[in-house]
């Protein structure tokens, strides 16, 4: 796995990567982000993304955005559906945290939920991430399960 960082705030990268790695996880609420919008939100200097590439194509990513009081958020973080369950989440999600750390961040955080991975949580604190906040809500998710394309769970 290599990891490259996308200097060049680009909306049309950050919203395949968005929409391919969140789709299992119900990432809604940036597709509908027209791409001025995107561009208003990356092309900020908080906001990091770094791409993780197997053999010349995109396996997964993470996004940072340092935050104020010193805090750097894993804003985004995920592989694509090909590079699930093939032992590379750990080392992309320690290279997001030291590279949270190299931010200068004195905080390193990230939310997650019910709709997360199943071993997100447990990857999150095998790191040194701990629970430090916990509430209960109700969220009105799309009809239909989402997918990169139409179709894209059944090819």
């Amino acid at each position: 796995m290599t990891l490259v960082r996308a200097e060049i705030p680009c909306p049309e990268l950050n919203r395949f990567l968005y929409a391919t790695v969140g789709a299992r996880w119900w990432w809604y609420t940036r597709l509908p982000w027209n791409r001025a919008r995107w561009l208003a939100y990356l092309d900020r200097p908080e906001v990091e993304t770094w791409i993780a590439y197997v053999s010349g194509s995109p396996a997964g990513y993470f996004e940072l955005e340092a935050q104020s009081e010193g805090n750097v958020e894993i804003a985004y973080f995920g592989l694509l559906p090909a590079f699930v369950g093939k032992g590379m989440g750990g080392e992309l999600l320690t290279a997001a945290i030291l590279r949270a750390w190299d931010m200068g961040a004195a905080r390193v955080w990230v939310h997650t939920c019910d709709l997360d991975h199943p071993a997100a949580l447990s990857n999150y604190q095998a790191r040194g991430l701990r629970v430090f906040h916990v509430e209960r809500a109700m969220e009105e998710l799309p009809d239909a399960p989402l997918e990169p394309w139409p179709g894209a769970d059944r090819a």
